[in-house]
């Protein structure tokens, strides 16, 4: 590898689900604008945002994020969104205790996808910052966790407070090189097809 190697992109699809008003839309402007809104609406079908998160010194991964709506009436709209994602954040309240049982169908639904052993999957509780106000123990989401073999965080999309860790231990878990290997290649045959060939076409008799 070339110590000249110029930046380098990875694109990957995000995609987070879980019950409305758990914080969804919360997170997502917390990592892309550093921002938080106490009255934010909910979301309708579904929104799209990106956020480029740098992983070393030449590497970056571009988030390219689908936040899904909450509400039952779009529930039936969710299978566009997470077809052929490559990670999955589903989140949940911590001071609600039925958004939890909300989650587990969502991680069904995702099992149920072809690709499903491709995805990186979060469990994430919100509102950390309501702290006395919990229903759903640490040690029980956290089982459930490492049961269907998701990575687990609990934040507070308020505060910030371990919002940026998500992404980053997510991009961790992506297929970078893999997928940047694919680029190289794609881009080498691109080249090989345009350059003028170099046959000889004369021959020479002995």
């Amino acid at each position: 590898m070339s110590a000249t190697q110029g930046p380098r992109l990875a694109q990957f699809k995000l995609v987070l689900l879980g019950e409305s008003a758990v914080g969804k839309s919360s997170i997502v402007h917390r990592f892309v604008k550093d921002s938080f809104d106490d009255f934010r609406e909910s979301t309708i079908g579904a929104a799209f945002l990106t956020q480029t998160l740098k992983i070393n010194d030449n590497t970056s991964v571009k988030f390219e994020i689908w936040d899904t709506a909450g509400q039952e009436r779009y529930k039936s709209l969710a299978p566009m969104y997470y077809r052929n994602a490559n990670a999955a954040v589903v989140v949940y309240d911590i001071t609600q205790s039925a958004s939890l049982e909300r989650a587990k169908v969502w991680i069904k639904e995702l099992q149920r996808q072809p690709n499903y052993q491709d995805v990186t999957i979060a469990l994430v509780g919100n509102k950390l910052d309501l702290e006395e106000e919990r229903q759903v123990s640490e040690e029980d989401a956290k089982l459930l966790a490492e049961q269907e073999g998701l990575l687990f965080f609990e934040v507070s999309a308020k505060s910030g407070d371990g919002v940026l860790n998500i992404f980053q231990e997510i991009a961790k878990k992506l297929p970078v090189e893999e997928q940047l290997n694919k680029i190289h290649q794609k881009s080498a045959s691109k080249v090989n097809l345009q350059r003028p060939s170099t046959n000889n076409q004369t021959t020479c008799c002995a």
